[in-house]
């Protein structure tokens, strides 16, 4: 790990320490030889002073039971009819995966407890069918599991509910992870998969909002593996009721868990409630990020060569975008009242967050800006991206003598010879 990655990372301690982080683990997982990094992952994650939570599952686990033993169940992942068999497989699996959980712990030096904390119902009769052994959350004993969290102590969580009367029902695991987590008031749930996570076109989905999730799988159900669409459903389902974050992680990759974590782009998909971007007014303190921003277009000669000292003086000409607090885009919109006219400038958006729409947000926001402020007009120049002007803002080329007269003289002396772009605003 480079110096830069540790300094990233000491970026998120102060926001997530003594936050509860809820990780689901898939049955599938736990069998994986990844699941010892995961574990040491875990570990990390621990000294950090971020309170976990274990939901796991035992989908694989209770198929591989019922064909070592020739049982025949009735389903595997708790969303069925389970009978009494089943229920019998399950419970064998569930318990025998819940010990291998705590000996990996134990092995880390961390502490855990295998709890009773779902308290479940019958699932009961649906469409004609008893569903006899599957249960449904009914609640979760949240001040139990507060007081395990409080000493340090990591709660693992089968999927199995528990009745006042000492019944036991099979659960599904996804559900009583958002369950949890809705609880607990989790900051993060993790579902930890053998799938890179969500996919367009072939392309890993990065991130999206719940409304945009919703969406995404309306129209993929289908597509989607059908482990993970369960996951998305009830990831949904959390955002909605209140948990912020919620990702889907390859545990199959090495460091997936410290690197959705504690990297602006993660390496799974994120689906989250709305509050998640935002475009701001940037501030002193965010001169520095801008100037590293946009770095690299600047040697490219896509931007016009910025100073620390010319972005100082023209700071509340500049705005930017956040993903989770970290700085993504950037776009200025330069006033020149005498003309009525204003330019849209400096926009850019980091190389790992492209495609994604965050230009056109940028570009959209700041033709608003300058449509409150009176102005008729609006221009950028550019060397390079007048093509995605024209095509997605509906930009207009003019010539030179379109800009105001102290733009002009600037214009010129750069030597860029940089394309004038304008549009009319309504």
């Amino acid at each position: 790990m480079k110096a830069s990655d540790l300094r990233g990372i000491l970026t998120y301690i102060p926001r997530f320490r003594e936050k509860v982080f809820v990780f689901a683990l898939d049955g599938s997982i736990i069998a994986h030889e990844n699941f010892s990094n995961i574990l040491l992952d875990l570990a990390v994650l621990r000294s950090l002073n971020i309170r976990i939570v274990l939901v796991h599952g035992a989908s694989l686990q209770i198929r591989e039971e019922a064909r070592a033993t020739g049982s025949i169940i009735t389903n595997a992942d708790g969303t069925g009819v389970t009978d009494e068999t089943t229920l019998k497989v399950a419970m064998y699996a569930a318990n025998r995966i819940t010990h291998e959980i705590m000996e990996g712990l134990a092995s880390n030096d961390l502490r855990a407890c295998y709890t009773n904390a779902v308290i479940a119902h019958p699932y009961g009769i649906v469409g004609g069918v008893d569903h006899l052994c599957t249960g449904r959350v009914e609640r979760v004993d949240t001040e139990f599991l507060q007081q395990l969290l409080e000493k340090d102590i990591v709660p693992v969580i089968p999927p199995l509910g528990f009745d006042g009367d000492g019944r036991t029902f099979r659960v599904n695991s996804d559900g009583v992870a958002q369950e949890v987590a809705e609880a607990l008031k989790a900051t993060k749930l993790i579902y930890v998969t053998t799938q890179p996570g969500l996919l367009r076109e072939g392309e890993l989905v990065s991130q999206m909002s719940v409304a945009e999730a919703e969406d995404f799988l309306k129209k993929y159900r289908n597509e989607i593996p059908g482990d993970l669409v369960s996951k998305v459903d009830y990831s949904i389902k959390a955002c909605r009721e209140g948990v912020s974050r919620v990702h889907l992680v390859d545990g199959r990759v090495d460091e997936a868990l410290l690197s959705e974590v504690f990297s602006n782009e993660g390496v799974g998909t994120m689906i989250y409630a709305n509050e998640y971007q935002q475009i701001r007014r940037a501030m002193k303190k965010d001169v520095r990020n801008i100037l590293s921003l946009i770095k690299q277009s600047i040697e490219a000669e896509e931007l016009a060569k910025r100073t620390r000292q010319s972005v100082l003086q023209q700071i509340n000409d500049y705005y930017v975008f956040e993903i989770d607090r970290h700085i993504v885009g950037c776009v200025a919109v330069h006033p020149y009242p005498e003309e009525n006219k204003a330019e849209l400038a400096c926009m850019y958006v980091n190389n790992a967050h492209e495609n994604q729409g965050i230009g056109s947000k940028l570009m959209l926001f700041a033709e608003n800006v300058a449509r409150e402020k009176g102005f008729k007009e609006i221009f950028a120049l550019s060397t390079q991206a007048f093509n995605y002007f024209q095509q997605k803002g509906g930009y207009k080329e003019a010539g030179p003598d379109f800009l105001p007269a102290a733009r002009r003289e600037k214009y010129e002396l750069s030597g860029r010879r940089s394309k004038v772009l304008f549009k009319t605003l309504q």
